[in-house]
Formats: structure tokens, C-alpha cells, sequence
């Protein structure tokens, strides 16, 4: 697939738009996020799993830790989701500059369990949770990849 280079040394296949996923320009959204993330000091694991009998850190505790200063720096989130096909759906975070800058991302999620109101919601969260985590940077504890790593395997 032949590539394009915009901006600025980021490779961007052809096929795909640079206007889908983020603004013609980002000079500004990247120095506001570069002095946030400065100051985000990260998630703490206050959120107990009783399945894995584990900390992680809930969605609440990860807006506490970046809104404060990404408001700071002129950067605000959004976040939605949208269905895609049955059992499962895509949450989308976009980080917003005041100059109108953004970029975007698009996570595709899962619905685990009985395929109910509880289980997308908490599906829900779990992508808001990790999608926001990684547009910003944010390190935390990741409890929750227990479920999908395999036991017993070791490396070597």
C-alpha cells in the first residue's frame, strides 16, 4: 500500500483520510497535551476486582486524574459509542484543543456475558476507560487484561 507522509513524519496510508482521525494541524492540540501530560501525575489503582482479587483503576478515578489539567491546557474529551454489528460496538474519544484542533480514535469492543443492558454498559465503561487511557497517556494499573492473558505460559 503506498503511503503519504503528513504531517510532519507520520505515515499515513493512502487509503485512509488524515481528516478521519485528527485536524489538518495539530501544533497546537500536541504542545497543550505535552504540558498536560506533564502535570498528569496518573491513575491510582483504588478499584478493587474480586474476581482477580486485584487493584485497577476505575473510569472515574482516570478523569480525575487528567480533566484538571487537560482543562488547564485548553484540551477537552469527548466520548461515544456507536453500534457496529451484533455483539459489539465502537467507542470513540476525541481530544479537542481550544483552537478547534482534535484528534480521534476508535476502539472496537466486545459485549461480554449475557449480552444485557448490564453487560454492554459495563463494556461501555471498560473502552471509555481504556481508550481515554491511552489518547492521553495515562499509566494505570491494567487489572482487567487477566481475563485474556494465559496462564501458566511462560516465555523462553
Amino acid at each position: 500500500m503506498e503511503e503519504i507522509q503528513e504531517p510532519k513524519g507520520t505515515s499515513v496510508p493512502q487509503n485512509r483520510r488524515k481528516d478521519e482521525w485528527m485536524s489538518p494541524e495539530i501544533d497546537k492540540l500536541a504542545a497543550a497535551l505535552a504540558k498536560a501530560q506533564s502535570e498528569i501525575k496518573g491513575a491510582l489503582a483504588s478499584s478493587v476486582n474480586p474476581f482477580f482479587k486485584s487493584n485497577y483503576a476505575d473510569l472515574d478515578t482516570v478523569i480525575k486524574s487528567c480533566f484538571p489539567q487537560l482543562t488547564k491546557n485548553g484540551l477537552s474529551v469527548i466520548q461515544g459509542n456507536d453500534t457496529c454489528d451484533r455483539g459489539s460496538f465502537y467507542v470513540t474519544t476525541m481530544l479537542l484543543h481550544e483552537s478547534g484542533q482534535w484528534i480521534k480514535s476508535k476502539l472496537k469492543m466486545p459485549i461480554g456475558g449475557k449480552k444485557d443492558a448490564q453487560a454492554v454498559g459495563a463494556t461501555i465503561t471498560y473502552a471509555r476507560r481504556f481508550s481515554l487511557s491511552a489518547m492521553i497517556g495515562i499509566a494505570q494499573t491494567d487489572d482487567d487484561g487477566n481475563s485474556i492473558q494465559n496462564k501458566g505460559v511462560t516465555n523462553g
